[in-house]
Order: structure tokens, then C-alpha cells, then sequence
């Protein structure tokens, strides 16, 4: 039988490995959507256009990292565990990608309705950017995805904490 003071323990545990965790996706994401707005202001500004939505790439990080998490509660993706990393790494990455995806257009539809212009108002609006504006955006998601997802599967199979130890703990020489 386990103590309250144990499970609270626990529990603050938890909590911790998952606050640990969204941010580490936060910053990941921001780094890759940063790039990317980055590289749109250069190509704007070299047509003369000033580009400053900047923290749109924050934004979206700390959005997109949190239906990751939806997305992993859900086990999303989760089919091809037991084969080689590749075919996890590109399911998780696909079907995160059209996770999200799904996501954006109920958020637009949320945002239809709270903005007055009923559901397809807000899907209307979304579409309103042009299919060329909407192919850019998935495809930087995906792409994204695919070193995310490959070191989560890394990580998933290497065991708790092993990346992190790789990464940021000094190793002996051998």
C-alpha cells in the first residue's frame, strides 16, 4: 500500500517530467519555426516587403508542443513501435502532422465562432491564405517532425534520461 506522501511525491514527479518535457518541445519547435520565419523575411525583404511577425514562431511552438502531448495521451502513432526506428519515426511523423493539421482547422473554426462568423467563417478565413501559403506550413511541420520524432523513438528505445546524458553530461574517456 503506498503512502499519500509517496504518491504525492509521484505526483509532483510527474508533473515535473512533463513540464520538462513541453519545454524542451517548446524550444525545439521555436528554433525550427524561427528558422523558417526567418528565411521568409529574407525573401520578402529581398521583393522589398518589411516582415516582422516574429513571435508568431513562439506562438506556435508553445501551441504546437502541447497537441503533441494531446497527440502522445492519445497514442498517437504508436503501431510500428516494435519495427526499425525509421518506420515509427515517419509514422509518428505523419500522423502528427495530420493531427495538427486537424487541430488548425478546428482551431479556425473555434476561432469562427468566437469571432461571430460561425464555424465555416473561421475554416473560410483559414483557406483565405492561399493554397500555396497552407502547403508552405505543412511542410515545415512535417519537416520539423522528422528530427523531433526521431530522437523521441531514439530516446523511447535507448531508455529514460539516456539522450539527455549523451548530450549534456561529460563522459569519461574510454
Amino acid at each position: 500500500m503506498s503512502s499519500p506522501d509517496g504518491e504525492k511525491r509521484d505526483l509532483k514527479k510527474k508533473i515535473f517530467h512533463e513540464m520538462a518535457e513541453y519545454w524542451i518541445n517548446v524550444v525545439y519547435l521555436t528554433l525550427m519555426f524561427a528558422a523558417f520565419t526567418q528565411y521568409r523575411r529574407f525573401v520578402l525583404a529581398a521583393h522589398d516587403i518589411t516582415y516582422t511577425n516574429y513571435w508568431v514562431a513562439v506562438i506556435e511552438a508553445l501551441i504546437l508542443a502541447k497537441v503533441v502531448m494531446i497527440g502522445d495521451v492519445l497514442r498517437l502513432g504508436r503501431r510500428l513501435e516494435h519495427k526499425p526506428l525509421i518506420y515509427s519515426t515517419l509514422l509518428k511523423t505523419v500522423v502528427f502532422s495530420l493531427f495538427v493539421g486537424a487541430f488548425t482547422l478546428i482551431e479556425h473554426a473555434i476561432k469562427g465562432l468566437w469571432k461571430g462568423k460561425g464555424l465555416t467563417g473561421g475554416l473560410v478565413e483559414l483557406l483565405g491564405k492561399g493554397h500555396h501559403e497552407l502547403l508552405a506550413g505543412c511542410l515545415v511541420t512535417f519537416v520539423a517532425f522528422i528530427p523531433f520524432f526521431a530522437f523521441r523513438e531514439l530516446g523511447r528505445v535507448l531508455g529514460d534520461g539516456k539522450i539527455w546524458d549523451l548530450f549534456f553530461l561529460r563522459r569519461t574517456d574510454q
